[in-house]
């Protein structure tokens, strides 16, 4: 397995998300994943799925120390208090002491930035998390986030596949050494379809999805594949024993469109 590495934080390159996982499927899928190699397990409040995950941590018979776990405070949990109530609520459901890895999961224009950064450093501070790290935020606010938090930041989690040009906010987080954390890697499944790169796929013998993932892989980006689908878990960790060349990135990187976008929220923020 490769690692993406950030102030001090050793993130594996291919996770596993769970966004829709629920229940029976979530534990299930997460224990094959974890019994195929995952070490990168990405869950959220909003999922509403954090115990699954942990049930199937366990049920998977791997370490706890050797699984990073991430997961991310709603945004209704931004004010100070509620920030640390909130995820310990998160640490009982998955019956761990702490996370690796604690995001915030959109902006939220309501709550100071300010004092939303100081409770996430304080989360980190009393031990609830490793790490600490945002998610679906502008290189604007990655700027005031990284100056308003006392503590170090480790990523920017983004949606990020070759149909969206991530280049601006690829350049902040190297700046700042964060990490960036690619969800829909794979365009919510859209990517099987695309022609270059099933072609670039063939010329590797990989599906288009191996292609798509080695191509985030090969730009020291994470990336967190959801799948309920036991045998699209084997697929998505198979990307790192052959390497596209630099035409082949240039072709993908050519995908790019303005209406890339496939998450889009009326709360989001103006996207860069």
């Amino acid at each position: 397995m490769q690692f993406v590495e950030a102030k001090g934080a050793k993130i594996p390159a291919i996770g596993l998300g769970t966004s829709e996982l629920q229940r029976r499927t979530c534990a299930r899928i997460v224990e094959q994943a974890l019994k195929l190699g995952y070490r990168h397990i990405d869950t959220a409040q909003a999922y509403d799925n954090e115990r699954e995950v942990g049930e199937g941590l366990r049920a998977s018979g791997v370490r706890r120390d050797d699984v990073f776990v991430t997961t991310k405070v709603w945004t209704t949990h931004f004010a100070p208090h509620e920030l640390e109530r909130s995820t310990k609520d998160s640490l009982v459901k998955l019956r761990m002491p702490e996370v690796d890895l604690l995001l915030l999961h959109w902006p939220n224009p309501q709550v100071p930035l300010a004092e939303t950064m100081g409770a996430l450093a304080h989360a980190k501070r009393i031990g609830l998390a490793k790490h600490i790290g945002v998610s679906n935020f502008t290189v604007a606010l990655i700027e005031e986030a990284v100056k308003a938090c006392p503590e170090p930041l480790v990523c920017d989690q983004v949606e990020y596949h070759p149909y969206l040009d991530q280049a601006k906010v690829r350049k902040v987080c190297a700046q700042h050494d964060l990490a960036l954390v690619a969800y829909s890697p794979v365009a919510k499944g859209r990517i099987k379809n695309d022609q270059i790169l099933k072609e670039i796929g063939r010329a590797h013998g990989r599906t288009a999805a191996q292609v798509c993932l080695r191509w985030l892989v090969q730009q020291n980006v994470c990336a967190i594949p959801r799948t309920s689908r036991v045998e699209r878990l084997s697929e998505n960790i198979d990307v790192f024993d052959f390497a596209l060349s630099d035409a082949e990135m240039d072709q993908i990187f050519a995908l790019a469109s303005a209406n890339g976008r496939l998450t889009d929220f009326g709360f989001a923020p103006k996207w860069d």
